[in-house]
């Protein structure tokens, strides 16, 4: 029998930060046929909020060192300003959107991450994913819109890559859906040139992906998302694609999709 199809959308904070682009980009994801989960992180956003309260944002290779104060920035901003606003967005859309943390009905737990050479604070690697209770709401028709916050069973909240949140719902629901993930950003793809916007890699599979690793061409920020890819497609998620909101395009094929 047939699995009937979930779409997992994720998107980045600069369609986050600009209120066209990010009304855009929800008019695109409310159309988007069948059931369908979005996350968001908030980076800019909490980077901004922490600056006016004169709270340092501390980065290391793009990553974010969460401190106690920082966590209650991002809990703040991404559970509560970011994920409302786009909450009430959708309604407006006659989506009957349900804003998350990990937190929420157990959804998604973490450990914190141990620290080794770098201590990047209140910070959650995923390990569990109630598919049960995610699937709960869905099968309600609500669609779930989950912030990058878990928790790790103990009553700690904990930042956690949205990247990584998207691959892990996508691969904890993979035996119940046939699963599709669109990684929304601003750029076209995965690029061949970082300067040349236009020089996108229009598909890519497992050995394609390594050779470009070993030329070098697929570093920095894509590196941790292009994990995130792949390990969700080893974990049962069928179609990745990645781009601007032309993803959700028909007439424009000028995107990365990813298979494995």
């Amino acid at each position: 029998m047939d699995k009937e199809k979930l779409s997992i959308v994720k998107i980045g904070g600069n369609i986050i930060e600009d209120s066209n682009s990010l009304l855009t980009f929800l008019k695109l994801f409310s159309n988007l046929k069948g059931k369908k989960i979005l996350v968001h992180g908030g980076g800019k956003r909490a980077t901004q909020v922490a600056s006016k309260l004169g709270i340092e944002s501390k980065m290391i290779n793009g990553r974010r060192i969460t401190d106690a104060e920082t966590l209650e920035v991002i809990t703040m901003v991404y559970g509560g300003l970011v994920n409302k606003n786009i909450v009430a967005k959708l309604q407006a859309l006659s989506i009957d959107a349900i804003g998350l943390t990990g937190a929420d009905i157990n959804s998604i737990q973490s450990d914190i991450r141990p620290v080794k050479d770098i201590n990047y604070g209140y910070v959650g690697d995923v390990k569990k994913i109630e598919s049960n209770s995610i699937d709960k709401l869905i099968k309600s028709d609500f669609t779930p819109i989950f912030c990058a916050i878990t928790h790790d069973g103990n009553g700690q909240l904990l930042n956690t890559n949205a990247d990584t949140i998207a691959n892990k719902i996508a691969s904890g629901m993979s035996d119940k859906y046939e699963i599709s993930i669109y990684y929304c950003f601003e750029l076209n793809g995965v690029l061949k040139d970082i300067n040349d916007e236009n020089s996108v890699i229009k598909h890519l599979n497992f050995d394609s992906y390594n050779n470009l690793l070993k030329d070098g061409i697929i570093a920095d920020g894509m590196l941790p998302k292009l994990y995130n890819c792949f390990d969700a497609l080893k974990n049962g998620v069928s179609k990745i694609y990645l781009g601007n909101t032309s993803i959700f395009s028909k007439e424009n094929d000028n995107f990365t999709t990813i298979t494995l």
